[in-house]
């Protein structure tokens, strides 16, 4: 093994986990991008320490990104974590975030064969899609109550966001991110994804990024159904 080529690829994986970017046109980054992809060596080592370390690797248009694997303790969030970062405070709050989150991507993304076909989307059509997705669940929740279902069900998610009303009195006048009504904690979720670099905000308007579209048309597409087993278990990690 050629100690630069390791050199090389341990460059690479810094460069990345550091958050910095590498593309082609980068210019202090464009050789490591050019030295994963044109040196066989640099490549297998590279991704002989993805695998140890449970870590994925994404490309879009001509830039790497790195993605944490299911269950990655160390590179992705526990539910306390994301509950946290996202300013929920309890579970069925984080399990209808994740839902929140399912239904944007479809907003952009409708079956696996599909590219994106939207520019963006406005807070208030995630609102909707969320609504019109829950109809179904929310039609027969009169028999239930949330005492007596499992906090991280289909059941409970229909009937907690059925209990926010659309907007506080307060939102009315200027939409404030909060867990008070269905519009406030949608933009909390919003707000998330943008803090982590997956998403956009001009004018009420929100666009993906390159790195979103590299973990929605590779990472999501493999995982899709990974949403529906977190609701259903509510398992303890979950990485984005």
């Amino acid at each position: 093994m050629d100690s630069r080529n390791m050199d090389k690829a341990l460059e690479l994986y810094a460069k990345l986990t550091m958050g910095e970017e590498v593309t082609r046109s980068h210019p202090e980054n464009g050789s490591l991008y050019e030295a994963y992809y044109q040196n066989a060596e640099v490549y297998e080592i590279f991704n002989q320490i993805l695998k140890k370390l449970n870590l994925s690797i994404y490309e879009y248009k001509e830039a790497l990104y790195l993605s944490a694997g299911e269950g990655n303790r160390v590179f992705g969030y526990t539910n306390e974590e994301l509950k946290r970062l996202m300013g929920l405070r309890y579970n069925r709050e984080l399990y209808l975030g994740y839902y929140i989150m399912y239904q944007l991507l479809l907003c952009f993304y409708q079956d696996s064969a599909s590219y994106q076909i939207r520019e963006y989307v406005r807070l208030e059509e995630i609102v909707k899609e969320v609504g019109g997705s829950l109809a179904a669940i929310t039609a027969d929740l009169g028999i239930y109550n949330m005492d007596e279902i499992e906090e991280n069900s289909f059941k409970s998610i229909a009937l907690l966001w059925e209990e926010l009303p659309l907007v506080t009195g307060e939102e009315r006048e200027q939409l404030r991110a909060s867990r008070a009504s269905q519009l406030g904690i949608t933009k909390l979720i919003c707000n998330f994804l943008i803090s982590q670099g997956l998403f956009l905000e001009v004018k009420e308007r929100y666009y993906p990024t390159d790195r979103m579209r590299a973990l929605t048309e590779q990472y999501f597409e493999e995982y899709r159904g990974r949403i529906y087993e977190l609701l259903e278990r509510g398992e303890e990690h979950a990485e984005y």
